[in-house]
């Protein structure tokens, strides 16, 4: 069996205040196999979207390590962990987080750009057109429906071809047909790319097509 591409051992996460401290998540462990799907599910205010900013280490814990394909990542300083989010994961937002003064094409360009791929135009357009939008290549953000630009926010995320995707409620903000084509994509791309899912959502049939359900109640993970 090969090694897990995320650890997760013993997180957790506190904030204080003036009026003391307050237990965000409580001691989180698990592991997840490269390849597999894992949906982070429970009620508002339970901890999901704070443990996918920890498992991004956009967000860092108060103990306890998450180990990225066997890298400690809060034993790197924020410019190394900064460096292991650009080569080995993708991010896709309810809120779509395009640059809205860069087209379609120039979006999905920019990673690889900023990467150094000498031939990030080719492989953007494939991208855009594996995933529809091969007409759009030149609108706008304001120029595409929501549903365009999630799927341009896919194109972006799945270029670089990450080892993991992590994706904030990547539905929250459409309708609930164009949220389930969005979903059919993501998970289609999933398949293809090989690349490892971890999702936030409190949709219980996106949950059900995820390999795993890791449930959030509290800031606990339940068993």
């Amino acid at each position: 069996m090969s090694d897990p591409i995320i650890e997760v051992q013993g997180v957790r996460k506190e904030v204080s205040d003036a009026t003391g401290t307050l237990t965000i998540l409580h001691d989180i462990g698990f592991t997840l196999a490269a390849r597999e799907s894992a949906a982070i599910v429970g009620a508002s205010g339970s901890g999901k979207s704070t443990l996918l900013g920890i498992l991004a280490g956009l967000d860092v814990p108060t103990s306890g390590r998450v180990l990225l394909a066997g890298t400690d990542l809060f034993a790197l300083d924020e410019d190394a962990r900064a460096d292991v989010r650009a080569r080995q994961l993708g991010f896709v937002f309810q809120s779509f987080q395009l640059l809205g003064n860069l087209t379609a094409l120039e979006n999905v360009m920019l990673p690889l750009e900023l990467a150094g791929h000498s031939d990030a135009r080719r492989q953007a357009t494939e991208m855009l057109q594996r995933v529809g939008l091969g007409e759009r290549l030149g609108h706008y953000p304001k120029l595409l429906s929501g549903g365009e630009q999630q799927r341009v926010a896919l194109a972006r995320a799945f270029v670089m071809r990450p080892a993991v995707l992590l994706a904030d409620e990547p539905t929250g903000s459409l309708d609930f047909a164009t949220g389930e084509t969005v979903m059919d994509l993501m998970f289609e791309l999933n398949r293809e790319a090989g690349t490892t899912l971890v999702l936030v959502t409190h949709d219980r049939g996106i949950a059900a097509r995820c390999d795993r359900q890791l449930r959030i109640e509290a800031g606990r993970l339940l068993p």
